[in-house]
């Protein structure tokens, strides 16, 4: 929810809020443990840190793991009826923070609540033997949060309250790099308020619009605007539902998480193609587009240096912009809800985020849809 009165307006130009990149992501999940494992196992992270009784937190158990610059943490409720455990029962296991990386996390809290944030955590220093780290919070969409995260002078394996998580289980990684973007899910009319909402508390500009004539299929649509901030550093595209014939994959998300929250989160690599096969041999499962899709390919995005083959074998798109091109795919939902999955993707320059392969990428959706009883 936002405040009505959002002042002062901030121009695009205006970097007010510096922001470094994304710190960590953060899921409520059922059982943190064994969530922790399954992103190890099949995704390659590495245990990095633990907090629960063991270090002096009561009232949760939380394992981060970590990949190159990408870090994911998992906290499930030793109890329930409270915040994670409400959390848990209405969306499933899903995105609770979105942490950003700043030089200032108290500056960063006044400036956002000053233009109309609401806050989820005033600022707070934590402290031990590593140093001080600073976080703060504010709301954005559904029950989704921005954290703050101020960490220039703390040198510990992850936060205060954590400690080293050593493990004999230490699978290969599968060359994830870093968070590229993060997709948010809003309800019916809502995109413009959120929009704003990045634009005027948050500094962000709209760098790419699509509307429904961009995404549709013969069946379903929807609309989506990328923000990102001044440096480019952090984009948040969000996506909200257009009238179709049927329901769209939008609706079908808002249905099961029971609101709005974060789709997906894309994750980046340096080579698509050892990443995807390692992480299909390790038992994710990817959207598959029809043979088809490849018969013109090099006619509609040009010379690649990619061979052909292993991205048709693979069900890897690509597509083409003023700047380069980029490759990609989606995994199905990596949960019993139709709600979060993940995409991979490979920048070859191209800093846009694959117009080209909407049709072809939701007809994939429309059929996994159909295949649930949901379209």
């Amino acid at each position: 929810m936002i405040k009505e009165a959002i002042q002062p307006q901030i121009t695009a130009a205006t970097d007010f809020l510096p922001l470094q990149g994304t710190d960590y992501v953060e899921f409520y999940v059922g059982n943190a443990k064994q969530a922790a494992h399954f992103y190890k196992t099949a995704f390659g992270f590495q245990s990095l840190a633990y907090a629960g009784p063991e270090t002096g937190i009561k009232d949760r158990a939380s394992y981060a793991i970590r990949q190159n610059k990408l870090t994911f943490v998992f906290t499930t409720p030793l109890r329930g009826g409270n915040e994670i455990a409400d959390h848990i029962y209405k969306h499933g296991d899903g995105v609770k923070i979105l942490a950003l990386k700043v030089t200032n996390a108290t500056d960063a809290w006044e400036q956002t609540t000053l233009r109309g944030a609401i806050s989820y955590m005033e600022p707070v220093r934590m402290k031990d033997d590593s140093g001080e780290l600073v976080m703060s919070g504010i709301k954005t969409y559904g029950d989704t949060v921005h954290l703050f995260i101020e960490r220039e002078n703390y040198t510990g394996v992850f936060m205060p309250g954590y400690r080293k998580w050593e493990s004999n289980y230490n699978p290969a990684e599968t060359g994830l790099l870093y968070v590229d973007h993060c997709v948010g899910n809003v309800g019916w009319n809502q995109m413009n308020k959120w929009v704003g909402f990045y634009e005027n508390i948050m500094g962000f500009r709209n760098i790419l619009s699509f509307d429904d004539n961009d995404i549709s299929t013969e069946y379903s649509a929807l609309m989506s605007k990328v923000m990102s901030n001044g440096n480019g550093y952090v984009k948040f595209p969000i996506n909200e539902p257009a009238e179709g014939k049927k329901k769209s994959q939008i609706e079908e998300y808002l249905d099961y998480y029971d609101g709005e929250g974060c789709q997906h989160v894309a994750l980046a690599t340096k080579d698509i193609v050892k990443t995807v096969t390692d992480l299909q041999n390790r038992g994710i499962e990817f959207l598959k587009v029809p043979t088809t899709y490849y018969d013109d390919l090099l006619d509609r995005v040009g010379a690649i240096d990619e061979d052909l083959q292993p991205l048709k074998e693979l069900g890897i798109l690509v597509d083409r912009d003023d700047e380069g091109y980029l490759l990609q795919i989606f995994t199905k939902p990596v949960e019993d809800r139709p709600t979060l999955f993940f995409e991979i993707i490979q920048r070859k320059g191209a800093k846009s985020f694959g117009k080209g392969n909407f049709k072809a990428l939701f007809e994939a959706i429309e059929r996994e849809q159909e295949s649930r009883g949901n379209l």
